[in-house]
């Protein structure tokens, strides 16, 4: 009993998380020693779709409805800026926010 009271909270915590492990570990070997319960055999796995393919099938949707409601074409494709444009554009940004505050100190 002496030895129960003399041991650090810190301690006890130790031995509880210990024994919880090893009765996870005794769970786990005996799920594996008698097989997996029926319940675990009929949970199939998640599918999980690729980016690509939501775009295809999004691009098809919107095809379908824009065909239903009598356009031609879905809606055209995002453009985007090339790496130079974005550069010119931020020198440009640069330079006036320079002038800016250059008129602002004078």
């Amino acid at each position: 009993m002496k030895e129960i009271l003399s041991i650090s909270s810190i301690q006890l915590k130790r031995i509880v998380a210990l024994k919880e492990k090893i009765e996870k570990l005794q769970a786990k070997l005996q799920a594996a020693v008698t097989g997996p319960s029926p319940a675990e055999k009929a949970a199939p796995k998640k599918r999980r779709m690729s980016a690509a393919a939501r775009r295809k099938i999004s691009a098809a949707a919107k095809a379908r409805w824009a065909k239903v409601k009598g356009t031609a074409k879905a809606a055209p494709k995002k453009r985007t800026m090339s790496l130079a444009a974005r550069r010119k554009i931020a020198a440009a940004a640069r330079a006036r926010w320079a002038k800016f505050r250059a008129a602002k100190k004078a």
